[in-house]
């Protein structure tokens, strides 16, 4: 297009495709006033899973290599689709050109371990500042802005308040967007709009992914089409699909025993600051209030059970589905997203709203709700069940209790308060402390190497929030284990299993991170996860932990009971 707007399609992309290419613009909760949203702008992802992918050897240049002719490939299908002239000598220089830009885009990113300190991240201007700040070219923020807002008709002006993450990004990104043709930027917004729904086409475009597939995950095996349906729609629909399993499976007083269960462990975290000698008392008792101020919710949010359920249907409702139209369906759910979370900027938070659907084995912490968050998906076995053993039940969703609560308190939750705002409430002794026990766990976690991954060390940085978060939940979760022994009494043994209650705590603690990974996923996870390995996530917190070495009598000076142990929380 000879006379294209980079405003407009950024825009376009943004707000009708739910996708943010060159420039990450969203909307969510401002992270110094938790009541109001605002607008964010970032340093985008990338179309591999990170920034390594584009320089490092080894497995990453197998991906590398896979990713482009991926790209070569797809271009070459669709100008056939479209009957543009076969020249497949150009269509590889110029593909060439658009992985030569996306290089370039990455090494602008800074690396997530440079990314860590929210509160050094977060700069508020106005969007007279941010185009006097960050003139890309002729690049015109405000119009670039307004086109995305426009589409759920809210107006900005140039004293709007925007936050920006991605400074060190932006300050590079004028250079690289000179020194490329428009056709090559168009072609690589295309590529990135194009890649993200492969999943949605035709076999013949899942087969030009396979060897990509196999370079980055190690399988060429698709996902069955029944299972890639049913995780789509739990995806898209999650309180729909909540409401289903609830009704399905969910017993009604696990919510009651759950919630027991947080209360335990929360009075634990509070009756353990005591022991803590790295922390004055004036931030001890601002900690004590966040603690108490931490707000949960458990299985499901109960309107979705409604019978005549307005609000469920409500949803829904601006959605256009069509039965025989499997991808345009797609394409409305990606507007419908994209205008769900941007019509946000006008309206108060809601604290009551689920951030995450019903049928979802995990759990979450959000620094700026205060919040914990237990979907009906995990508060089932191994984690949880009425039927098992309360030392299963400690040791499983107990121990994910106490990791939750920890990230309240970890390098990232430490700087927001009890009402979510980013705030210092942290006196310059305990500061300079939690500094320095957490980096007894860089080190720690740090050194662990992992074969899989060809031997890289695992980062101790960016994993620290998982660690601190692991090794606190195993604390508080055995603790509140061994108060309700002394209140109930003990329970009866398991069959067939010559273990104490004690040791029964920590297998199922080590039950639940069970898994395997292959290399290729391997070598990608080290890079892009923020939780350790699971083997090391559950040796590097028992290792920490003086009462695991009781339970299973390791020697002082064993790989599992060192004389050097790490502990924050």
């Amino acid at each position: 297009e000879p006379n294209w707007s980079m405003e407009e399609k950024l825009s376009i992309m943004n707000s009708r495709f739910n996708k943010r290419v060159l420039i990450d613009m969203f909307v969510w909760n401002d992270d110094r006033d938790s009541s109001r949203h605002i607008i964010y702008i970032d340093q985008p992802s990338l179309g591999m899973p990170s920034r390594d992918y584009y320089f490092n050897g080894g497995n990453y240049q197998r991906v590398r290599e896979a990713y482009l002719q991926f790209m070569i490939t797809v271009a070459k299908m669709i100008r056939e689709d479209k009957n543009t002239s076969k020249d497949d000598s150009f269509v590889q220089e110029e593909m060439t050109k658009v992985m030569e830009l996306e290089t370039e885009i990455a090494n602008a990113t800074t690396p997530a371990e440079e990314r860590h300190d929210v509160t050094l991240l977060y700069n508020k201007m106005t969007l007279k500042e941010l185009q006097e700040k960050f003139a890309l070219n002729e690049f015109n923020w405000t119009f670039f802005i307004q086109g995305v807002m426009s589409s759920v008709s809210v107006q900005v002006d140039p004293e709007e308040e925007v936050v920006v993450y991605g400074v060190p990004y932006l300050q590079e990104l004028k250079a690289i967007i000179s020194k490329y043709s428009a056709s090559t930027i168009q072609n690589y917004l295309i590529w990135r709009l194009v890649i993200d729904r492969v999943s949605s086409l035709s076999r013949r475009f899942k087969d030009a992914r396979a060897s990509y597939r196999k370079a980055l995950y190690g399988t060429t095996l698709e996902e069955a089409r029944w299972r890639e349906c049913v995780s789509y729609v739990n995806n898209n629909m999650e309180n729909a699909v909540g409401a289903m399993y609830v009704r399905e499976t969910f017993a009604g007083e696990s919510k009651r025993m759950v919630r027991d269960l947080i209360d335990k462990i929360r009075e634990v975290f509070i009756e353990t600051l005591d022991e803590l000698q790295w922390m004055d008392e004036a931030s001890k008792e601002k900690a004590r209030e966040k603690a108490m101020a931490i707000k949960e919710q458990i299985g499901y949010p109960d309107y979705i059970l409604e019978d005549q359920n307005e609000k469920l249907d409500q949803e829904y409702a601006n959605l256009n589905f069509s039965e025989h139209n499997y991808f345009e369906n797609i394409l409305e759910n990606l507007r419908a997203g994209a205008q769900k979370s941007l019509k946000k900027l006008r309206e108060r938070v809601d604290q009551d709203i689920w951030i995450i659907g019903a049928a979802v084995v995990n759990a979450f912490y959000s620094p700026n709700r205060n919040q914990i968050v237990f979907p009906a998906g995990i508060l089932q076995p191994p984690f949880f069940s009425k039927h098992q053993p309360q030392a299963l039940n400690f040791g499983g969703i107990g121990m994910v209790i106490g990791h939750e609560i920890t990230h309240g308190f970890d390098d990232n939750g430490r700087n927001f308060d009890k009402d979510g705002n980013m705030f210092d409430w942290w006196s310059n002794f305990s500061a300079m402390h939690f500094k320095e026990q957490s980096r007894c766990m860089v080190y720690q976690y740090g050194n662990y190497t992992w074969e899989l991954a060809g031997g890289q060390n695992v980062s101790g940085i960016s994993t620290l929030g998982e660690n601190i978060a692991d090794n606190g939940g195993v604390r508080q979760a055995y603790k509140a284990y061994l108060k309700w022994l002394e209140r109930e009494g003990k329970e009866p043994k398991l069959p067939g299993l010559n273990l104490s209650h004690k040791q029964l705590f920590f297998l199922n603690f080590a039950q639940v991170w069970c898994g395997s990974y292959r290399p290729e996923y391997a070598s990608q996870s080290i890079k892009t996860d923020v939780h350790s390995p699971l083997k090391y996530r559950v040796m590097g917190s028992l290792q920490n932990f003086e009462a695991f070495s009781e339970a299973f009598h390791c020697k002082k000076g064993t790989a599992m009971h060192p004389a050097e142990k790490c502990r924050v929380w």
